[in-house]
């Protein structure tokens, strides 16, 4: 007998992919449905889709989404989670969307510490407009606007956007992970989990910071790319928990 042991999210549309082979935001809108299933919340949820190679997020999973202009995701998640305080809210934003037009709104949803959920794609570029250069390229890196690589001294340092969050006293959950291979995914999954258990226990602002693969902005095969991710975005931006409400009560007790 047949054991059907793999299967499509029940929260994910049975459609065809828009993105490029090789792109990470796939594995990430899937590990959301699986999270959204698990947790038996896809009546309550509601999702604000960015500006960005993700704009047609709504096309992938099934609840109830807004759009955003750019940038402005966690001002529009913050109205609609005050409005509605039993609705489980994220927001899905890339680099471009939240580190450089949005950094006011995602600093500030954090800093009041905003009852919402972070979907934060970090790709060290920005896709959808041609491969310029955002707020988390790293340091050497070409892009069309930085051609010769970034250098500090003319295009300043790359934003770490988890770390700086974490310094935040209405954050509650803060991670980093990468999607690139098998391990990594599995570790994602578990803080994506966990980020949208602060949400449901109440526990304050939480965000998951995924390192993603972007082969054809970084002109690589997506084999490359996945090298790529190993050999140069993780020693920049180093994996890992950087604040959990555990030691987020420990700050608040000294």
């Amino acid at each position: 007998m047949l054991v059907k042991v793999f299967e499509r999210p029940k929260s994910m549309f049975p459609v065809t992919t828009h993105y490029c082979p090789g792109c990470g935001h796939g594995i990430i809108h899937r590990l959301l449905a699986e999270v959204i299933d698990e947790l038996g919340i896809i009546e309550r949820v509601a999702g604000i889709a960015p500006v960005g190679c993700s704009v047609l997020i709504y096309n992938y999973i099934n609840c109830d989404m807004y759009e955003a202009a750019h940038g402005r995701a966690p001002a529009i998640a913050t109205g609609c989670k005050r409005v509605h305080p039993d609705l489980i809210v994220f927001t899905y934003q890339g680099d471009g969307d939240l580190a450089s037009i949005g950094t006011a709104e995602i600093i500030h949803a954090a800093a009041r510490g905003e009852n919402i959920t972070v979907l934060f794609v970090n790709n060290a570029i920005y896709g959808m407009t041609g491969g310029q250069m955002a707020p988390t390229t790293i340091i050497g890196q070409k892009t069309t606007t930085s051609p010769n690589g970034r250098a500090p001294g003319r295009e300043g340092y790359p934003v770490r956007v988890a770390e700086m969050l974490a310094t935040l006293e209405g954050a509650a959950y803060i991670a980093r992970v990468a999607v690139h291979k098998p391990k990594y995914i599995i570790a994602a999954k578990k803080a994506l989990r966990k980020a949208f258990e602060t949400q449901i226990n109440g526990l304050g602002f939480s965000l998951v910071e995924f390192l993603s693969q972007c082969p054809t902005n970084w002109g690589m095969s997506p084999q490359k790319a996945v090298d790529w991710v190993e050999e140069k975005m993780i020693p920049c931006y180093p994996l890992g928990e950087f604040k959990t409400p555990e030691t987020k009560k420990t700050v608040e007790e000294a």
